[in-house]
């Protein structure tokens, strides 16, 4: 438990330092000691991304999200597990970081590592090397991409990222990779615009990390956390700059909400609004009875961008950055509803008629469209955050599990399970052990959402065996098994199980 008294700031994280410190690749895959049994369907491989370099030489890296990427792969093969992990390779020659280390997905037969930059970068996952760089600027008007696509059965991905629109103001564009060419062309050569949402700010755009899509629509949060694009493009040139000196906050815009048709790509002229939030990560979009339902996790006002921001800032002194994970708002999982059908007469009138959500939209006298949120988890030392869904059969659909990491003020120390439905929790926890974002994978005859693992690394700094594969049985989050190995494994960000 954490604790405030007397003016005094405690954490429970004494350890969870240590995990942001530079660690070395290994040169072949180091045998893991399993304890359990690993479940047999499990006969690919766990990739993950996160930074491993917090220097070169004398030249040291200030901020967590710009540590050099380092690529982790667990592989299963005959109930054994394997570990490795290999830095990437420096491009050279460009003006904003080809830094991949956020999160890792398929285009095509092929898998790239991303960052939230216009560069992506074409990985061996069965090697971990390095293969070339690919800048989507060749293809599509764009400035950035996040490293949070949605990906259709057969393959194809969309993305968004912000760009320069019509008469040099900004905006933000939708894009269309389409899946495996039958002719084996490169697919990201064939990517496409499909459409585009305006911005709120002609020069300053807001900081895009995730969008919604269900199975028909589009849907972009675009909150008052804003990226000053001049300070953006000289960070990476200019020594001891870093991430975080890019953000700005304009507050009294508030959170405008986009709404756009997949086919064909049509920008849909509403007038969506809430009060300013600030967002990561979406959680799921669904459409019922003509309303598009979307569930995200987010923070309140510009507060979290810069407490999460500088919290992951390496130059900060240890017991500031506590003090400041203990002052700061955490983060909830909230409901938003959108009426597809609006009646600009019915003013003052809540639009939403679905009779299992508190979420209203209340027509203004502006035309305005103001969305209040149901909150379905918050919590005043815990937070629902980097959330995960059954995506294969889920994703776009009415769902019921949510799985994510909890955080205690900022600190990762559980795996939580949220039915969104019924609002019950289920939670995995250890002392002194700092899990990662739990990945879902299903079982090969899954009748119910939930049949099915979790996959997440543990790092436990103070353990004979500091890091560890995590196994839970996803329907009650008991553990199932684990795979130790003998090395310390840095914090990582996002990934994805490759069967």
């Amino acid at each position: 438990m954490s604790l405030l008294c007397d003016n005094r700031f405690e954490h429970p994280a004494g350890t969870y330092k240590k995990i942001f410190e530079t660690c070395e690749e290994l040169s072949e895959p180091l045998p893991a000691t399993v304890t359990g049994r690993i479940p047999s369907f499990l006969k690919g491989s766990l990739l993950r991304l996160g930074p491993g370099l917090f220097e070169i030489g004398d030249e040291p890296f200030y901020h967590l999200f710009d540590g050099q990427a380092l690529m982790h792969k667990f592989d299963f093969k005959n109930g054994e597990v394997t570990y490795f992990r290999k830095f990437f390779s420096y491009f050279k020659g460009v003006e904003v970081t080809d830094n991949a280390l956020v999160n890792v997905y398929p285009i095509g037969e092929d898998f790239y590592a991303v960052t939230e930059t216009n560069y992506l970068t074409k990985v061996n996952t069965e090697t971990l090397e390095t293969l070339k760089k690919v800048d989507m600027c060749n293809y599509v008007n764009i400035n950035g991409v996040t490293a949070h696509p949605h990906i259709e059965k057969d393959g194809t991905v969309y993305n968004i990222g912000n760009c320069m629109g019509k008469g040099a103001s900004l905006a933000y564009n939708i894009v269309r990779t389409p899946p495996t060419q039958k002719d084996k062309s490169d697919p990201v050569e064939k990517s496409k615009v499909v459409v585009q949402i305006p911005s709120a700010e002609r020069f300053k755009p807001s900081y895009v990390h995730s969008f919604g899509m269900s199975e028909n629509y589009f849907v972009f949060v675009e909150t008052p956390v804003k990226i000053n694009l001049l300070k953006f493009l000289g960070a990476w040139s200019i020594r001891g700059s870093n991430y975080m000196d890019c953000f700005e906050s304009n507050e009294s815009q508030g959170t405008l909400f986009h709404i756009a048709k997949k086919e064909p790509g049509e920008y849909i002229d509403l007038k969506f609004k809430g009060a300013a939030i600030g967002m990561f990560h979406h959680i799921n979009t669904y459409e019922d009875q003509g309303f598009i339902v979307f569930d995200i996790c987010s923070w309140k006002g510009f507060e979290f961008v810069y407490n999460y921001l500088w919290l992951a800032n390496l130059r900060a002194n240890w017991d500031e950055v506590k003090k400041a994970a203990m002052m700061a708002p955490q983060p909830e999982v909230r409901r938003y509803v959108i009426p597809l059908d609006v009646n600009k007469e019915e003013q003052g009138k809540n639009l939403v008629s679905l009779p299992y959500t508190t979420a209203t939209a209340t027509m203004h006298a502006d035309g305005t469209i103001w969305l209040e949120p149901e909150v379905l988890f918050s919590g005043p030392r815990q937070a629902f955050e980097f959330p995960q869904i059954n995506y294969q059969r889920f994703g776009g659909k009415n769902y019921s599990y949510a799985y994510g990491l909890g955080l205690n003020h900022f600190i990762p120390d559980r795996i939580c399970k949220l039915n969104v439905k019924t609002r019950e929790t289920w939670v995995w926890q250890e002392p002194d052990s700092y899990p990662s974002e739990p990945l879902f994978v299903q079982t090969p005859d899954a009748v119910d959402e939930d049949d099915g693992v979790l996959l997440t690394i543990v790092a436990a700094p103070g353990s004979q065996r500091p890091a560890y594969l995590l196994i839970l049985n996803s329907k009650d989050l008991s553990e199932v098994a684990r795979a130790e190995v003998d090395c310390s494994i840095p914090v990582t960000f996002h990934g994805m199980y490759k069967p």
